[in-house]
């Protein structure tokens, strides 16, 4: 996407150009797309999750419509005695992040104790999966697993703006904001009301209010230590940026990945920069290699 010369200190955010909110996703898309152009356009006035141009149009997009599935209860027991027979030793943890080969396992910095693990679907698919794994003296504990959206046409290793994929990759998590107060957040956050509304349709025709409620930059071409609204981008405008985790609305992303509010919510709360959080993210089949 183009970028400003020059990027937007923290809390002084600057709106972009009313003439840069129109997305240009169905003209890239050759037509393809199965949408009127009016259901693309999207009032905002902000810059990331793969907006291309500066200001451009956000990748205001994901939604899930239902949350991923949760632990079930542990069975109550009619003795509190330990039963004859029964291990009651604690499942032992994964030394090693489950799902990762050695490539990717590789580019988690040692130093890392917090790690969200979104595992798409398949390469060409908006689907996914998020975990939340913290690591303790005993291994990696998992979280619950959350429904999620990313980017509309699925995965990328060399992702370009507007290419319609979300990049493949394990990335820092430095900096959060949005449209509403600081609900708690440890990763420094900067809320703006103005630079983090967005309206219109998504791909599916659903509202897009809301989206960017609550933000976590992913540091894909991001400058660490800015709002996620700071327009730097050190990779190059062609190479897109604007990635973010953002609040969920029904339908894939443009580069984002997307979970529900109470999900956002939660990660702002845990995310500790003591902990050296990042996100690894990518289809399972890129993400074993």
């Amino acid at each position: 996407m183009a970028s400003p010369s020059k990027h937007t200190p923290r809390g002084r955010h600057r709106a972009p150009p009313a003439g840069d909110q129109i997305f240009t996703t169905l003209s890239r898309a050759g037509g393809r797309l199965p949408l009127t152009a009016a259901a693309l356009v999207v009032a905002a006035t902000v810059t990331g999750c793969g907006a291309s141009g500066a200001g451009a149009s956000h990748d205001t997009s994901a939604a899930v419509s239902a949350d991923g599935p949760t632990a079930a209860a542990p069975s109550a027991r009619d003795d509190a005695r330990p039963m004859s027979g029964v291990d009651n030793a604690a499942p032992e943890l994964p030394t090693q992040l489950p799902g990762l080969g050695p490539k990717t396992l590789s580019q988690v910095p040692a130093k890392t104790r917090q790690v969200v693990l979104v595992t798409g679907q398949g390469k060409n698919s908006n689907r996914s999966g998020v975990v939340l794994y913290q690591r303790t003296a005993d291994g990696w504990r998992a979280g619950a697993t959350w429904a999620a959206h990313n980017a509309l046409k699925g995965w990328t290793d060399d992702h370009r703006a507007g290419d319609l994929r979300s990049p493949i990759g394990v990335f820092t998590l430095s900096d959060a904001g949005g449209r509403l107060s600081d609900p708690g957040s440890r990763l420094p956050y900067t809320r703006s009301s103005a630079g983090y509304t967005v309206g219109g349709l998504g791909f599916n025709g659903e509202p897009l209010a809301g989206a960017f409620d609550y933000v976590i930059a992913i540091d894909y071409n991001h400058k660490k230590g800015t709002t996620p609204l700071d327009w730097t981008r050190p990779l190059g405008a062609d190479k897109g940026g604007g990635i973010w985790l953002h609040v969920d609305h029904g339908g894939p992303t443009h580069g984002c990945v997307s979970i529900a509010k109470r999900h956002m919510k939660e990660l702002l709360g845990t995310l500790d920069p003591a902990q050296h959080p990042v996100v690894v993210m990518g289809d399972a089949g890129s993400l074993s290699r």
